[in-house]
């Protein structure tokens, strides 16, 4: 595949090779190094796993990699167990950025809450979704029964928020259950928070509060 990364299984090349594989026409996929088929680890021992169920032999001529031979087999076992490190130390790594960015207040992503709305990675307040949200910690605060509120939610004609996947998915408004009503009010991005769960830590957030301190204390006995 000329001119395509290797880090990308995304290779027409690479495709038909695995469907000729598939369909039994290959015995043995011979390479002039690895990083010839991929450059990821992780894609690399995942097409020998497929080769191995469609018993194809792999063997790479610069290295001392065939999976014919008890040596070579030695090899991959070696490079699966770097792999698995590669993939722990890099997912650290990610936890540790993510919990970084968590104490400077920057949210990090995920479904956009209901009164916000996500411009260049940073929350910015929906004046008319805001709106809603601030009625229904009102009407809770008032009624302390989510079973009211949610009825009081459907006769304003108030929806959930709609959003369009990554994959281009759409998710329509709905009408509000109970269980996403909870979500909303034990959601402290509403009062300007970041929180880290895995942590139990509570920062301040780089977004503007949608809900005072004052009415988030109102309701929060009604839990």
């Amino acid at each position: 595949d000329g001119g395509i990364s290797g880090c990308t299984m995304e290779r027409p090349a690479l495709k038909r090779l695995l469907e000729d594989i598939e369909a039994g026409k290959i015995d043995v996929v011979v390479v002039y190094k690895i990083d010839r088929l991929s450059r990821s680890m992780f894609d690399f021992l995942s097409m020998i796993k497929f080769f191995d169920e469609h018993d194809v032999s792999f063997v790479s001529v610069t290295q001392d990699l065939n999976t014919e031979s008890a040596m070579g087999r030695l090899v991959l076992n070696v490079l699966q167990s770097f792999a698995q490190f590669e993939r722990e130390i890099a997912s650290e790594r990610i936890k540790d950025k993510i919990a970084l960015s968590k104490k400077k207040g920057m949210w990090m992503g995920g479904t956009i809450p209901l009164g916000y709305d996500a411009i260049e990675g940073k929350l910015e307040v929906n004046e008319d979704e805001s709106d809603v949200v601030r009625a229904i910690f009102r009407k809770f605060a008032e009624t302390a029964s989510a079973t009211n509120v949610v009825k009081y939610l459907k006769q304003k004609g108030y929806k959930t928020k709609g959003r369009v996947s990554r994959r281009g998915k759409h998710y329509p408004s709905r009408d509000f259950t109970k269980s996403g009503l909870y979500q909303i009010l034990r959601n402290k991005l509403y009062i300007g928070k970041i929180e880290h769960k895995e942590k139990g830590e509570v920062y301040d957030g780089l977004h503007e509060p949608i809900v005072s301190m004052k009415l988030w204390n109102r309701h929060r006995w009604s839990f």
